[in-house]
């Protein structure tokens, strides 16, 4: 792996975009088209990219408890400080931010122009989430999350399970038989519901049969794997107009795209282990890659998908 020189950051600042030789073959109609950016750094760990309608970018970082944003012209600000361990983001129809709050065991909507929060769900049978961890919302309003336990001896629910708040802000227990289950994403038409367990290797699909309601689910495709060393599952996941999934592998350092088929079209690697990843800019054609201290970004052949309900 050869880097281009850039500043050593002590702290988060504005740096000048550092472009990073990586050796990737553009898959075809997909890209990238263009080299892998380190846009940002000096981070402790980066997560949950989610555009707004403008393309502008928000992410987090969840040790700092910070929510930062990069504008459209590349500039980033902190968004929102104290953010009790915000994770997964996505901005739902009324241009609110829809966030898994992991420390406070909840999943919340903020108002961008006041930051005033508003919880949506924060308790199931009485019983306060593990660590809600990454969403989908879906074109009615409804946001489907999971709900992992990383370390915790005794979490406040009986198991690591996938939700649904309906609209009408009644939650729902989804799947329950998965090990950590943590990325989540739906297919463009909303046909699918796609999960990543971060204890498997193995990416299931869940037919939608109903907002909130799915069918029995099947293997859609298996992570690959490192040439030695335990089987290691996934982390976030993101979706472009066409349907291929783009699902990070921190231990590869590397995205796998994968196709509708489940077929792996080829992979995206990167200087530091990717957690999670987004479509933003005016045209959503630049992939924003959250990868431990930095954020990358990518120009893109396809365009991502851009999801968000009505109200709540």
């Amino acid at each position: 792996m050869r880097l281009m020189k850039k500043p050593v950051l002590l702290a988060v600042t504005l740096v000048a975009a550092a472009a990073i030789a990586q050796d990737n073959k553009p898959i075809p109609g997909i890209g990238p088209a263009g080299e892998i950016v380190q846009a940002h750094t000096g981070f402790k760990f980066t997560e949950g990219p989610a555009a707004d309608a403008q393309g502008n970018v928000y992410f987090t970082d969840i040790p700092n408890n910070r929510i930062h944003k990069v504008d459209i012209a590349g500039q980033l600000t902190t968004f929102l400080e104290d953010s009790q361990g915000c994770n997964g983001l996505m901005f739902d129809g009324r241009g609110r931010l829809i966030a898994c709050q992991g420390k406070a065991g909840r999943v919340i909507a903020m108002d961008v122009a006041t930051k005033k929060i508003e919880p949506l769900a924060d308790t199931y049978n009485g019983k306060r989430f593990n660590s809600p961890n990454d969403l989908v919302v879906d074109r009615h309003g409804g946001v489907y999350f999971t709900d992992p336990s990383f370390g915790k001896d005794a979490p406040p629910q009986d198991k690591m399970a996938v939700y649904y708040i309906a609209p009408d802000r009644k939650v729902t227990r989804l799947i329950d038989d998965l090990p950590r289950p943590n990325g989540v994403i739906l297919s463009p038409d909303e046909k699918t519901l796609y999960v990543v367990p971060s204890g498997s290797p193995d990416v299931m699909a869940y037919p939608v049969v109903a907002p909130g309601k799915l069918g029995k689910g099947r293997l859609f495709c298996t992570l690959q794997q490192a040439s030695s060393g335990p089987p290691r599952g996934g982390d976030g996941l993101t979706v472009d107009t066409a349907g291929n999934l783009y699902l990070t592998q921190p231990s590869l350092k590397a995205i796998q795209v994968v196709n509708p088929d489940g077929k792996t079209l080829g992979l995206i690697t990167f200087p530091e282990g990717p957690a999670n990843c987004a479509f933003g800019g005016p045209d959503m054609k630049t992939l924003f890659v959250t990868a431990r201290t930095s954020l990358y970004t990518v120009r893109m052949q396809v365009a991502g998908h851009r999801f968000g309900g009505s109200h709540f």
